[in-house]
């Protein structure tokens, strides 16, 4: 039976995007299916008040792979965004990632040698041998101070249980600055495609056939008959029935407000880390653009444990669930004919920039 098309590719995300992207550019076609009305999945941006607002949480392109880079920006332009977020604690606002001016605003301490002796002296007082989880992990690194006001709220609301039940190699390291820098990201290269990110999912889909609404699982064997080869993003799990058992995932709810103002908060993204607060962050989504708009649009993002009808986030790689995810793994690799990729189909966290690369390095 002759096949309509080289890829059925399941997942309208970043992955399958560039992927149908890549395929069409060595002359081989592609079906791309999502079970969402829209494709780009969480990079999908909806228009509000002439706002685009990142619908499934904030996405910052950035990147050290400079093919990678120059990959994007041939499908289009980005402007200069550099992630800079604050951190509220109880109404104290830190700067992040932890750099000189957090280490001024906690301690007053004005210079590089001032700050590095006042985490040392923490360090060594909270000094417990190898650490066992995730709270003697980062007061190992960082000290009681930043742990308490800056790390322990948010990271215990993020993962949905206590820091000392979280595992130490979840923190195997905390970016600390001796310098005066905001850039909450070490790439060189940072931004956000100019007229978002449908706009670079448009470009990734150009003339290539996708139907969304389109749940593969339903249409499973009249979609398989059409195409030569599988491409599968979505969760691995659910690929193979949850034969071994359903892997966890983080997930998040998002509270969108729409406010008579035109600034709320006069930075893209605020941290809540204090536990009495049920949100994360704040997001305002019109600083990604520099807008300048009458109006503005908030969203606050609540984690939340993942069930079914939820979407998966975030990949809670412990031991037992990276066990379970290598069963899942080696029946993919014994399974002919399906490439599976993306986050959810490897369960790793990848930036948008490993995507890519991942895209890039696949044998297409």
């Amino acid at each position: 039976m002759v096949k309509q098309y080289d890829y059925l590719i399941v997942g309208a995300g970043l992955y399958g995007a560039a992927f149908a992207y890549r395929a069409r550019q060595r002359g081989k076609s592609s079906l791309v299916v999502d079970r969402r009305p829209h494709p780009g999945g969480n990079l999908y941006c909806e228009e509000i008040e002439g706002i685009r607002v990142h619908k499934y949480g904030p996405h910052i392109f950035h990147t050290a792979d400079r093919e990678v880079w120059d990959f994007v920006r041939t499908l289009t332009e980005f402007n200069r965004f550099t992630y800079m977020p604050l951190a509220n604690y109880e109404g104290r606002i830190f700067n992040l990632p932890f750099n000189m001016n957090t280490f001024y605003q906690l301690w007053k301490t004005a210079t590089p040698a001032e700050a590095q002796a006042k985490i040392a002296s923490q360090r060594e007082a909270g000094a417990v041998g190898e650490p066992r989880n995730l709270e003697e992990q980062a007061i190992s690194l960082v000290g009681k101070d930043i742990y308490e006001l800056l790390i322990k709220g948010y990271t215990e609301k993020q993962w949905g249980r206590p820091a000392v039940e979280l595992p130490a190699f979840i923190i195997r390291r905390l970016p600390v600055r001796f310098t005066y820098d905001n850039n909450y990201f070490n790439d060189p290269y940072q931004g956000i495609p100019v007229g978002g990110y449908n706009k670079l999912i448009g470009k990734l889909l150009e003339g290539i056939e996708c139907r969304c609404n389109t749940d593969y699982f339903r249409h499973r064997s009249e979609l398989e008959a059409m195409a030569g080869t599988v491409v599968f993003t979505g969760p691995i799990d659910e690929y193979f029935g949850y034969c071994f058992g359903p892997l966890e995932y983080r997930s998040l709810r998002f509270e969108q407000e729409t406010l008579d103002m035109p600034n709320y908060q006069g930075i893209a993204a605020v941290n809540y880390t204090s536990a009495a607060v049920p949100y994360t962050r704040i997001i305002e989504h019109k600083h990604f653009e520099f807008g300048t708009q009458p109006k503005t649009v908030i969203t606050r993002e609540y984690p939340q444990q993942w069930s079914e009808g939820c979407e998966p986030y975030y990949p809670v790689n412990d031991q037992r669930n990276n066990s379970l995810y290598r069963k899942y793994a080696e029946l993919a690799e014994a399974t002919p004919g399906v490439v599976f990729g993306g986050r959810l189909a490897e369960y790793k966290y990848y930036d948008m920039d490993q995507v890519i690369r991942r895209v890039l390095d696949a044998e297409i």
